[in-house]
Formats: C-alpha cells, sequence, structure tokens
C-alpha cells in the first residue's frame, strides 16, 4: 500500500468515528429531550424515549462503558416511571438489571439506594390500579426485583443477596397473593406467600413474617385432624417452611424469636395441650407444626450427638411436610439442616440437587423410639 493510500484509509477511518460519534451525540441529545419533555406521560413519546435509551444502554456496554450503561438505565428508567408509564418502564427496569448482571457490577450503596427509589416510584404509579392488567404489571416488578436479588447474591457479599433486597422481594410476593384472584391462581397464591417468607427470612425480619401470619385463619378440625388428606393449614405450613429456612442458613437467632413471637401473638392453643398431642396416638390429633419448630430448634442447638432425635422429629412429622407446597424444596431444607448440625450425609446422587436449591434462595408419619419425657423437658426449656 503506498503513503497517499494509506493516509487516506486512515482520513477515512477517522472520518467515520466522527460521524459515530456525531450521530451517537445526537442521539443522546434526542432522549435527554425526551426524556424531560411533559409528553412523556404520553404512550407514543415513552415508547420513544425507551428504544433509545435501549439502543444507548447497548451501544455504552459494547464499548466498555459499565458505568454509563447502568446510570443512563436507571435515570431512564426514573423518568418513565414518574410519568407513570409502568408499562413502558418496565421493561427498560428488566434492561438494567440484565446489565447489573452482565457488566458484572459490584453491590454498592448507590446502586442498592437507586434500585429502592425505583422500587418506590413504580409504587406511586400503580398506586389505584386494579384488575388483570395492574396484576400483570405487579408480576413484572415482582420478576424484576428477583433479578436484582440474583444480581446481589452473585455480586454482592451477603449469601443468597442483600437483606434490603431480600425484604422488597418478599413484600411484593405477599402484596400481589393478597391482590390477584383467589379462586382461579390458588397455586399461584400458595406459591408467593411461600416465596414471601421464605425471602423475608433471609432478610432476616421475622417481626415482618408474623404480621403476615397473624392475617390468616387458625387451622381447622379438617386440616389437625390425624392422616388428614388436605394439605396442613396455611398459617402452620408457612410458619414451618421459614423456621426450616433459617435453620437451614443456621440463623438460629431469628428462627428462635420466630417460634417465640408466634406462641406469643399468634398461636391461640395452649402449648401444654399441644405437647402432650404430639406424641400421643389416642386423640385424632395430627403432629402440631409449632411444636415441631420448637422441637427443631432446641435440637440443632445441641450438639451432633442428638442426630437420632433429628431423625425422629422428621419421622413422626413426615406428613406433614410431605403435603407443604413444594415438597422437594422444604426436603432440600431438612437435608441441610441434616447435613450442617448432625453430620448426617445425603446420599450423592441428592447433593447437586441439595446445593441447586439452596442456591435458588437469589425456596407425619409414625412416630417411634422417643422418650415422652425427654421431649416435654426440651420444649420446656423453649
Amino acid at each position: 500500500m503506498s503513503a497517499a493510500a494509506a493516509r487516506r484509509r486512515k482520513q477515512l477511518l477517522a472520518r467515520k468515528k466522527e460521524q459515530e460519534a456525531s450521530d451517537g451525540d445526537a442521539v443522546s441529545a434526542q432522549l435527554k429531550k425526551l426524556l424531560a419533555d411533559e409528553a412523556l406521560s404520553e404512550e407514543a413519546t415513552a415508547y420513544e424515549a425507551l428504544q433509545l435509551a435501549q439502543s444507548q444502554v447497548r451501544k455504552k456496554v459494547n464499548s466498555g462503558d459499565f458505568k454509563g450503561a447502568v446510570d443512563l438505565a436507571y435515570s431512564a428508567s426514573l423518568a418513565i416511571l414518574k410519568k407513570g408509564r409502568v408499562s413502558v418502564a418496565s421493561q427498560l427496569l428488566t434492561v438494567l438489571a440484565n446489565v447489573l448482571r452482565e457488566t458484572h457490577t459490584e453491590e454498592s450503596e448507590e446502586v442498592l439506594s437507586r434500585l429502592e427509589e425505583l422500587h418506590q416510584e413504580h409504587n406511586k404509579a400503580m398506586e389505584g390500579r386494579t384488575g388483570l392488567e395492574a396484576n400483570r404489571l405487579q408480576r413484572l416488578h415482582r420478576d424484576w426485583l428477583r433479578r436484582c436479588v440474583q444480581w446481589s447474591s452473585e455480586l454482592g457479599p451477603i449469601r443468597f443477596g442483600n437483606t434490603r433486597m431480600q425484604e422488597l422481594f418478599a413484600t411484593q410476593c405477599w402484596f400481589l397473593s393478597q391482590n390477584i384472584e383467589k379462586e382461579n391462581e390458588e397455586d399461584e397464591i400458595m406459591g408467593l406467600k411461600a416465596d414471601a417468607v421464605t425471602h423475608m427470612a433471609l432478610a432476616e425480619k421475622p417481626a415482618k413474617i408474623i404480621e403476615w401470619l397473624k392475617t390468616l385463619p387458625a387451622p381447622t378440625d379438617k386440616e389437625t385432624k390425624t392422616g388428614h388428606v388436605c394439605p396442613p393449614a396455611e398459617r402452620d405450613a408457612l410458619l414451618t417452611r421459614a423456621v426450616l429456612c433459617l435453620c437451614a442458613i443456621e440463623n438460629l437467632r431469628d428462627a428462635s424469636t420466630l417460634v417465640r413471637s408466634y406462641i406469643a401473638n399468634v398461636e391461640e392453643r395452649k402449648m401444654d395441650d399441644l405437647t402432650k398431642s404430639y406424641t400421643s396416638k389416642e386423640d385424632g390429633k395430627a403432629p402440631s407444626h409449632i411444636v415441631f419448630c420448637c422441637m427443631l430448634l432446641r435440637t440443632c442447638e445441641k450438639d451432633p450427638r442428638t442426630g437420632p432425635l433429628f431423625s425422629w422429629l422428621l419421622r413422626s412429622f413426615k406428613r406433614e411436610l410431605d403435603g407443604m407446597y413444594k415438597q422437594q424444596i422444604v426436603q432440600s431444607y431438612t437435608t441441610k439442616i441434616g447435613k450442617i448440625y448432625f453430620n448426617i450425609q445425603p446420599p450423592p446422587n441428592m447433593l447437586n440437587m441439595l446445593e441447586n436449591m439452596m442456591g435458588m434462595m437469589g425456596g407425619g408419619g409414625g412416630a417411634g423410639g422417643i422418650n415422652p419425657a425427654m421431649m416435654q423437658a426440651m420444649m420446656q426449656n423453649m
């Protein structure tokens, strides 16, 4: 290549870069203008801003300007939410969550505060909205919060994700469970409530779980009858799920707080009667969930030699555990508890499945061979 041709090629490349920069500046200027425009509250304008923001965010990611991509996705989402265009903003929020994970943006106070601000603006924009479309948008927001928890779990310092993100996600799940059609979505509602108590447990907020459990009805005779074929009472099952989760992540402090608060503020039945009934085979009552939780805590607080007692507890409560929502997740909790506190190793083929299920948190049979007097003594220490 001659010197003249080389110069010409260099000039063309420089001109191309200038043109691209000019085009980028023009798009950025147009996006900035749209985000500041009062017409952003109109769907057409909001959608145009969405398209420009998506293209600019992707351009920044491709050029290595990761912070610029996150900043733009945040500011554009916030502007659109403030104009009440939740459906449009939800698409950009998803872009933001994906960019955080794709660019390996580390968790920081600034990013957490921004995510909380976006959540608050979403709630303001959704005030007074009901119906199918509102439920769809709330589900999308639930999914966005789940992605934020996953990002925090992967790139933050706290195992399973920052407690602030866990609390937002849990609260959204519970809110959604209270507002969708109960007749047609029973399984989804149970899943939402299970996610709510699980992630509120991960948020280390047992008092909030108690507030929710207070709103649920007490167990019926049908749900507490020996050998009942219906699922356990919703209130009981959610308590047990939360306690199992807390024990599985080695947070016995909050598990104990949750159980004590439940006895003091939620459970109407007498604990002495429930304790005696747990080992009785003649009163026609199924084992009590609160007694199981108390026994589980007392057992976990002892040394690994109480492993046989833990195994008995699981056998005595098997029918109740098997009837809970997504029983395989419940089993992953009990298996993890056995491994951590009592060195009971799961079968090799279960180990990977167990770790995967625990990682996603970012969710009675015949009694025999136990001395009832020992159980009574342990219960008195609660």
